[in-house]
């Protein structure tokens, strides 16, 4: 036993050693064998250690160069910060931790490079198409140059790709460019340039960064095709005024400047819109006006000459040549001069009547005042203006009118509908007459117009008036009634030519659309109930009557309400009954015919003179059927073989000289659309006696007749049996043979 247990403890012994050779003192560097950095970037190295409680740590480079770095050591952890990055920071640094007698060593290498920024693109100038352009693309501060690779492309397509593998004296920062030259063209517009530029930042790992920068083109066009219009023209009279309107076609669109050209042959610069106008023409104004359309690529210009003529002496007067004035308001005529520095004025009338008007004078302008206009203004007058021996001589013609007011609209009195009322449209003051149109209208409808053509010479203020009479309508409520007056002179210049009044339309309605119902029909049957139902229409609401007719015509009141209900009605229920809408315009009124139906009664069937009648008697069967109307009456014989409908007239059959064969039951059927009823009786014919001696005309006849017949049925059967023995048969062949 004491044996197995030193084997024990001898296997635990070697357990422990294990252990403790398993959590040995190691040192670890994060990261773990190199870094790339970025100069001007912020980098920290950290080293860190494992089995140990309290190392002691230390950092240098492999060429036991200054540090350029921080370090800060907590616990079981050191830490190198590089802040910011520089090329002194690119070496192999060491970090050592000692562990009592334990010593530990762990190296990372720290590569640099520099690429700070996207490429930058620079034009030598703007795009013209058509013009090449120089373009560069530059990579500011990149490092290390030898692994940049920059391309430059338009659109997709390479124009150019470079690689700066020349070797490097000395660390430094470098920007790199690639140039470009190429001839845009108008389909360049849009298209994307784009700089890109890839630096190999680790050559083991084959570690690349790329940056590219994007600019749309635009490609310009300098001004042309520039063009002048002038209006009115080039060549224009003293004080006139001129219009110049200058274009040019480029990309960005041209600004327009107009200039004059100087004696010196100097430009002076007048405007930079499109449109130049030049106003108050003098000689001096004329010469060469030059438009130039200007843009960020070139300019174009283009010249026209403009011609100022001297001005003539000229006579003006307005408002002319005519002018219309209103009877009683004040008018001024002014004559003017232009090309005259002092003129002399004179008026008059073209027939030398007094002018009954001020005149004034000043400068180049003369005026004449009319105030208030009146007849006796009615002229053409003339202004005379002299300028040394020139003399010029203008007219003005003064038309006169009157139209104060607006028409003023009268009615006979109220508005009835169906009741006449006269209306009066009144237009005061108005002259000249004979121009005067007043129409009246109802809505857009024209109900009359007048015209006063005789009153064509009269020179008087006067007032018109148009009247008319009609018959107002319920539709004519709401509407409009318009009293239009036009004063038709289209060769003067006046407003208003034409005035109005308006009135709307209140008409009080007498009774109307009145309607008279019966329900559940017009015809029923003897015993049922029957709602008769009045109504009309009227402003204001009418009255209801309900009456029934009597024979002698008279009306016998009913009912005040609109429905009147007959319970079990009888036949002499039946007859006409009216409806009538009553109101202060007027009365309506409306009828309708009550059927009461009944089924036939009382109906009678006899024989005249008997029953019961010898042979050769005339006999009448009638049938009637009391006082019920609409009835049909059918007379039968009843035979064996079936019913004989008799041919009768107002229920009566007659049987001239009755035979034997003409006894019988004879029916009668009355009959309407509510029900029928039969009644029978039967005809006895009694035979002559047979020993009287009888011989009757109609024997006779018998008798005559037949001994005609029989020869000419023989004479029949002979022709046709000659006729089938020649194959043919002629009547009128036969007759002539026999001939």
């Amino acid at each position: 036993m004491p044996g197995k247990m030193v084997v024990i403890f001898g296997a635990l012994n070697v357990l422990w050693m294990v252990f403790v050779a398993s959590q040995a003192f190691k040192i670890e560097i994060f990261p773990e064998s190199k870094i790339v950095a970025q100069i001007g970037a912020s980098v920290s190295l950290t080293c860190s250690t494992t089995g140990c409680e309290s190392p002691s740590f230390s950092w240098r480079t492999q060429i036991d160069s200054p540090l350029n770095a921080k370090v800060r050591n907590e616990g079981t952890t050191s830490t190198l910060t590089m802040d910011p990055v520089s090329f002194e920071n690119e070496h192999s640094y060491l970090c050592t931790a000692t562990c009592g007698s334990g010593k530990e060593e762990k190296g990372i290498e720290v590569h640099i490079y520099s690429f700070p920024k996207d490429p930058e693109i620079y034009l030598s100038g703007p795009l013209e198409a058509g013009k090449p352009v120089t373009v560069t693309c530059l990579v500011p501060d990149v490092y290390p140059f030898d692994r940049l690779e920059m391309d430059l492309l338009k659109d997709n397509q390479n124009l150019k790709s470079q690689n700066f593998l020349e070797p490097t004296e000395k660390k430094s920062l470098e920007t790199k460019s690639l140039e470009v030259t190429f001839i845009p063209t108008n389909e360049d517009t849009g298209k994307a340039l784009v700089c890109r530029a890839k630096l190999l930042i680790d050559e083991i790992e084959i570690q690349f960064e790329e940056k590219e920068t994007t600019e749309k083109l635009q490609v310009y066009i300098a001004p042309r095709d520039t063009m002048i219009s002038v209006n009115p023209s080039t060549r224009l009279q003293e004080g006139g005024s001129v219009t110049m309107t200058c274009s040019s076609e480029g990309l960005p669109a041209p600004q327009i400047l107009w200039s004059k050209k100087l004696d010196n042959r100097n430009l002076q610069l007048l405007s930079e819109n499109a449109t130049l106008t030049l106003i108050a023409m003098r000689m001096e104004d004329s010469g060469i006006y030059v438009c130039e359309g200007v843009n960020m690529i070139g300019r174009n210009r283009k010249e026209v000459e403009l011609i100022v003529q001297e001005k003539p002496f000229t006579v003006e007067i307005s408002p002319g040549p005519k002018i219309a004035a209103q009877v009683g308001d004040s008018v001024v005529l002014t004559c003017g001069a232009t090309g005259c520095e002092s003129p002399s004025f004179s008026w008059r009338t073209q027939i030398d009547s007094p002018l009954s008007g001020k005149v004034s004078s000043e400068g180049t302008t003369s005026t004449l005042t009319l105030n208030p206009v009146s007849f006796e203004n009615e002229h053409s007058y003339l202004c005379t203006v002299t300028c040394g021996h020139k003399k010029l001589e203008k007219g003005i013609k003064v038309d006169l009118y009157s139209f104060p007011r607006d028409p003023e609209i009268e009615t006979s009195g109220l508005l009835v509908d169906g009741n006449p009322v006269t209306i009066s449209c009144k237009v005061p003051h108005v002259y000249p007459l004979d121009r005067l149109e007043i129409e009246l209208l109802k809505g857009e409808s024209v109900m009359k117009s007048k015209n006063f053509l005789e009153d064509m010479h009269k020179k008087s203020l006067e007032t018109k008036s148009l009247e008319m009479t009609f018959i107002p309508t319920t539709e004519d409520t709401g509407k409009v009634l318009v009293c239009q007056a036009k004063l038709n002179i289209d060769e003067m210049e006046f407003e208003p030519k034409q005035r109005q009044s308006t009135q709307t339309f209140y008409v009080n309605v007498a009774p109307r659309n009145t309607t008279i119902l019966v329900s559940p029909s017009f015809t029923v049957k003897e015993g049922s109930s029957v709602n008769i139902t009045c109504s009309s229409n009227g402003l204001p609401a009418p009255k209801i009557l309900l009456s029934r007719q009597l024979n002698n015509g008279d009306l016998q009141p009913l009912s005040e309400n609109t429905t009147l209900t007959l319970i079990s009605t009888k036949m002499e229920d039946s007859g006409i009954y009216v409806c009538e809408g009553i109101n202060q315009a007027g009365v309506s009124r409306k009828e309708v015919e009550l059927v009461i139906q009944v089924a036939p009664k009382d109906i009678k069937l006899i024989a005249f003179p008997s029953e019961s009648v010898k042979e050769g008697e005339t006999v009448i069967i009638s049938c009637t059927c009391g006082n019920v109307p609409k009835t049909w009456i059918i007379l039968k014989k009843k035979e064996e073989t079936g019913d004989t409908v008799l041919k009768s007239t107002d229920g009566a059959y007659t049987i001239h000289k009755a035979q034997l064969e003409d006894a019988g039951v004879y029916e009668c059927e009355s009959k309407n659309e509510v029900g029928l009823q039969l009644r029978s009786i039967t005809l006895d014919v009694k035979g002559r006696e047979s020993n009287k001696d009888y011989f009757s005309p109609e024997l006779l006849m018998l008798y005559c007749a037949s001994s005609l017949i029989i020869p000419a049925i023989g004479m029949i059967i002979y022709f046709a049996r000659k006729a089938n023995m020649k194959g043919s048969y002629s009547l009128v062949e036969a007759q002539k043979s026999k001939v």
